[in-house]
């Protein structure tokens, strides 16, 4: 590798890297803004999932992108410590400006080399390309192999969302209302995942909860298929007994896998699904 590189990763928090696993790893996280009417905080700073889900009843925040300020201030920062290259791993365009937001603001500092990675992907869908991104960049290799990695682990994931409730997808113009009303009637519940564009779109139907789950861990372990590496996550947004049942399921499921890893998702996901989401997502490695 050339020495005179000394490489950041930087992401979003809808990318639901853990903040542990953050810290350890170097990645910086940029905050999206949970937006109530009476006021604004920034995801996982000042407002944690938890509380979020716990309003719930009482108001459904809004979401927006990160500050252009706090994407520069990271910057700032990164240029006072002598880094040279940038890999910003956002989620997907399709779904947010945020990944918009960071090529802006890169704009702003020519004597950074940097790149954003467009995952089409969102939750640990996107974070699980961004904690493969910082490994690489802490074994060593080179700005090019780390940006040509992270563009095969971003191809290489796949995330599958269970919701609780249709409400959430009809009042936000994801579907219409009679797959509204004929799911909730018959109790019909998606699976849903990010396709080729970086959106939303159904993969699978299942009657009732339950099943719905099962469905998503199958779905998950068919993309791993033969893989001889690969790492998974399991996901929740106000559902954390329900998730660890299918977290203790999809390790037997897939019992190879290097690195398991368990998460609540960011706010700014579930406001656009209902509370009550759970999510597995699967990355080959190679």
């Amino acid at each position: 590798m050339d020495t005179m590189q000394k490489i950041a990763v930087l992401t979003d928090s809808c990318s639901d890297v853990p903040p542990s696993l953050a810290q350890e790893l170097g990645i910086r996280v940029i905050a999206l803004h949970i937006n109530y009417r009476d006021a604004a905080y920034r995801d996982r700073v000042d407002i944690q999932p938890d509380e979020v889900y716990a309003r719930f009843a009482e108001e459904i925040p809004k979401t927006s992108t990160p500050s252009p300020s706090d994407v520069a201030e990271a910057f700032d920062e990164f240029v006072a410590a002598g880094v040279t290259h940038v890999v910003v791993v956002s989620i997907s365009s399709g779904l947010s400006a945020t990944h918009d937001l960071f090529k802006s603001v890169a704009t702003g500092y020519p004597n950074l080399h940097v790149e954003v990675i467009d995952t089409k992907n969102i939750g640990l869908g996107s974070g699980l390309t961004a904690i493969a991104v910082a490994r690489m960049v802490q074994q060593g290799f080179s700005f090019d192999e780390v940006v040509r990695g992270a563009r095969r682990y971003a191809e290489s994931t796949c995330a599958f969302f269970c919701v609780d409730t249709l409400e959430y997808l009809y009042k936000g113009g994801r579907i219409g209302k009679v797959t509204y009303s004929l799911g909730s009637t018959l109790d019909i519940r998606p699976v849903i995942t990010c396709n080729e564009e970086g959106v939303y779109a159904p993969v699978a139907k299942a009657h009732g909860r339950k099943a719905s789950l099962k469905k998503a861990l199958a779905l998950a372990k068919k993309h791993v298929g033969g893989a001889s590496r690969y790492r998974f996550a399991v996901v929740h947004g106000g559902a954390e007994e329900e998730a660890r049942a299918l977290l203790e399921k999809a390790k037997e499921a897939l019992p190879n896998a290097e690195e398991i890893l368990f998460e609540q998702i960011s706010p700014a996901l579930v406001v656009h699904t209902g509370p009550g989401l759970i999510g597995i997502g699967a990355q080959i490695i190679e």
